[in-house]
């Protein structure tokens, strides 16, 4: 048995690229045992439990810029958690540590750097978190998500860089075809269609402008799938129409990426990454509001590749939706340009050619 322990979480973003790297790692070595490593208040709280993958939650505490009185708990909970790895590790010593972000993944990599284990990181965004920026000097691998990350790392002499993309659930072969996907939605073959979400809590931004714009009526040939999230579904499930579904939540999506023409979403790194898999054209809204603006930073390195509009919130009015969506519908040559831009970008085998280099390193 080699084991191998996934640090990371607070957020899905974190959370969902190492579940998915320790899943091929399984299917490319069954001796593989990853082993997850998450605070007790992340989203791995919730997720973990439910996967096929033993775990340990621990008093993790971010750093608390704004109330540094309380970072005591972060130290804390910083040095509680590093007993509690050090017990883990005594039955079995891992042969690496893989941190993919977010406070919950700091302890375990600096343990793991004391005690001469390998460290890799992954980091799915253009602007690279605190704790990717603090490990990747020694780290054994970097993988990036996105290339614009590499210029705001100081690696180490001995650290592999390899922008290997986000791991993803990729499009299905062969993908189901738009006619099809759009019958199972009951819209017409032939609509331009706009798909909107904004993660599994919904966008409020995104649902008030997409709200106004069904409201003041859709242009002639367009249809919306709306994803307005799970807390927010109760205000606009009464907006269905003709050409318009109101779901709260895309799970599985794949029937509505093989249907959307262009997507209108916030600029988080995976949805970046399922849409350029999908070589779906993106209007990208960043969340002002995330941690180092890194959405804005997602943004404007997807739309100077070629493979999205970057639409500041500030600056999102129904106006500004429906002028977006007009110019995309009436100009076939940018929407091939953006789809092959995106095609460009994608990685949809990521979490495959992780786990492979990082079992090359672990062997």
């Amino acid at each position: 048995m080699t084991r191998v322990l996934f640090a990371g979480g607070g957020t899905g973003g974190h959370l969902y690229p190492g579940l998915a790297i320790a899943r091929a790692l399984v299917r490319l070595d069954p001796s593989v045992q990853p082993h997850f490593i998450g605070a007790r208040r992340g989203i791995e709280r919730d997720v973990l439990p439910g996967t096929e993958f033993p775990f340990t939650l621990l008093d993790l505490h971010p750093l608390y810029r704004q109330q540094p009185w309380n970072n005591w708990k972060t130290i804390a909970g910083g040095v509680r958690a590093w007993r509690a790895i050090s017990r883990l590790a005594q039955s079995s010593t891992p042969a690496a540590v893989v941190g993919t972000g977010g406070y919950a993944a700091g302890v375990a990599l600096a343990w793991g750097r004391a005690h001469g284990i390998p460290t890799m990181l992954h980091e799915p965004d253009s602007h690279p978190g605190l704790t990717t920026r603090t490990f990747a000097g020694g780290a054994r691998a970097l993988y990036l998500g996105f290339p614009e990350a590499a210029a705001r790392l100081s690696a180490g002499a001995h650290t592999s860089v390899q922008v290997f993309g986000c791991p993803i659930e990729p499009p299905p072969v062969p993908r189901p075809s738009r006619d099809d996907a759009r019958a199972k939605w009951g819209l017409s073959a032939d609509a331009f269609v706009v798909l909107v979400f904004g993660g599994s809590q919904g966008a409020r931004a995104l649902n008030e402008a997409t709200a106004a714009w069904v409201a003041r009526g859709l242009p002639e040939g367009v249809a919306v799938i709306w994803a307005t999230g799970k807390q927010q579904a109760a205000a606009y499930l009464d907006r269905e129409g003709e050409r318009v579904r109101v779901r709260p939540y895309l799970s599985p999506i794949a029937d509505a990426y093989a249907a959307a023409d262009v997507a209108v979403t916030r600029a988080g790194a995976m949805s970046i990454a399922e849409l350029c898999a999908w070589e779906i054209p993106t209007v990208l809204v960043p969340l002002p509001t995330a941690a180092q603006d890194h959405q804005t930073h997602n943004a404007r390195a997807t739309a100077h590749a070629g493979a999205a509009v970057h639409l500041p919130q500030a600056e999102l009015t129904v106006d500004a939706l429906a002028a977006q969506v007009r110019a995309l519908q009436h100009d076939a040559a940018r929407m091939a340009a953006m789809r092959a831009a995106a095609a460009r970008r994608a990685h949809p085998g990521a979490a495959t050619d992780i786990a492979r280099d990082l079992l090359a390193r672990i062997r």
